[in-house]
């Protein structure tokens, strides 16, 4: 038992040093201190705390953490050398960069809960695990449209630049789409008063489904295009 939870561990921690290309720690502290900017900010701004202030919070830094192995990870393989080996295992597509998927998103995962412990103990008391759940949902979706997208484009920088791009257009229809099931960055903790706490959580809960099933559509359409592999190598 004792050697195969060490095997895991050795497994999970080279995998996550090919997921952030060795620059892991970078990533993480860029994370803090995104966090501690968008707070000095608030709090200058208006320090009036609550549980759809700190939702805010804690979605940029888990995006900024999900971006750079979604966006580069194939272009990282292609330059290390490593994607010919990647496609000569049977049913690749499922064992590689799945598990790199589930990887990235449980460390995106943990670090939010580090983040999230942090604002919970210093700014505002919420619950910690449904909070740092809702989170997930955009991060997620956005981080699903970027794996899909960079099977298409097979560049780091032009994943990079389209995805910039598609989150900004996100963010801008979020205020008139503020309460609507199609926005992305729907913040499930900012309930409005003028409507109905039945009709509030069926958006909730429609746009939860509908980035989950993006999600999945995204994964699979990725995984579709790793299929041919003359196209990557």
């Amino acid at each position: 038992m004792k050697s195969y939870l060490l095997l895991l561990y050795k497994l999970i921690t080279y995998n996550v040093k090919v997921i952030f290309a060795n620059k892991f720690v970078y990533f993480v502290v860029a994370s803090f201190l995104f966090f501690a900017f968008i707070i000095t900010i608030a709090i200058f701004d208006d320090p009036d705390f609550n549980e759809a202030v700190i939702y805010g919070f804690l979605v940029f830094p888990g995006l900024l953490l999900i971006f750079y192995p979604m966006a580069y990870g194939i272009q990282n393989d292609d330059d290390s050398k490593m994607l010919e080996t990647i496609f000569g295992i049977p049913n690749y597509r499922y064992k590689v960069w799945l598990v790199r998927f589930i990887l990235a998103v449980g460390v995106a995962f943990v670090i939010l809960l580090v983040l999230g412990s942090i604002a919970n103990f210093t700014l505002y008391r919420f619950n910690l695990l449904p909070m740092v759940g809702q989170v997930l949902f955009p991060i997620i979706f956005l981080s699903s449209l970027a794996f899909m997208l960079s099977t298409l484009i097979k560049n780091g920088n032009g994943t990079a630049i389209v995805i910039v791009i598609v989150s900004f257009i996100f963010f801008v229809f979020a205020k008139p789409l503020e309460y609507n099931v199609y926005n992305v960055f729907l913040n499930p903790f900012s309930e409005p008063r003028e409507m109905s706490e039945f009709i509030w959580h069926s958006i909730i809960f429609k746009n939860r489904l509908y980035l989950i099933v993006a999600s999945a559509l995204c994964l699979l359409y990725g995984m579709f295009n790793l299929q041919f592999r003359e196209k990557f190598v």
